[in-house]
């Protein structure tokens, strides 16, 4: 199985690009696919390659949809995350249990799980996870307790990976089980197919 990078924001080959051998400009697969981690949303097991998104992302995905069922137009994810954080989107207090340790936090913005470092066509939002490590291993990212001029002022830095520099807002968590709830339905992404109104996730990679 092999990949043709193509496309105008493909996570998947941002992560791998700098690692991976190219034959004939194709991607061998079998490494990447071999294992990958099983995500439970709503009683349903589904697999990701990329990224879990709960929050603030899965709110963009899903109003991208809306945008496309509507307009042939490009969707502007950017945009859509900018009107949210000027009122658009809600934060929510979230409990994460990440390999039985359970934390509590209030005004969340996202809490995504991630096997690779990209999402959201080109934001390194997990800049230390590997794909392939071999503990397999997810990052959750937790963003909290920050008022929404301060998230658009660091926003911008999620796509170089520097968003790593505000400790005391962004929180990173690594681990094999990882359940985020929300003290109200979100919308949530799995590899940018939205799911709406959703409580809980729990992503498992062992």
């Amino acid at each position: 199985v092999f990949l043709y990078p193509c496309g105008s924001g493909n996570d998947f080959f941002n992560d791998i690009k700098d690692k991976c051998n190219f034959i004939n400009n194709l991607i061998p697969l079998e490494e990447y696919i071999k294992s990958l981690p099983d995500v439970y949303v709503n009683g349903k097991k589904h697999k990701f390659v990329n990224g879990i998104g709960y929050g603030i992302d899965g709110y963009c995905c899903e109003e991208g949809d809306k945008v496309r069922a509507v307009s042939d137009k490009k969707v502007n994810y950017a945009g859509i995350a900018i009107r949210g954080l000027l009122g658009k989107f809600h934060p929510s207090n979230a409990t994460v249990t990440v390999d039985g340790e359970v934390r509590h936090y209030k005004h969340v913005w996202l809490a995504p799980a991630m096997l690779g470092r990209f999402y959201g066509g080109g934001m390194m939002i997990a800049p230390d996870q590997d794909r392939l490590n071999k503990e397999k291993t997810l990052t959750c990212v937790i963003c909290h307790k920050a008022s929404a001029l301060k998230i658009l002022m660091i926003f911008p830095k999620i796509f170089t990976g520097t968003h790593t520099k505000y400790p005391e807002i962004v929180e990173f968590i690594k681990g094999h089980d990882i359940t985020v709830e929300f003290d109200k339905p979100q919308a949530l992404q799995i590899d940018g197919e939205t799911i709406s109104n959703v409580s809980k996730y729990q992503a498992i990679y062992k």
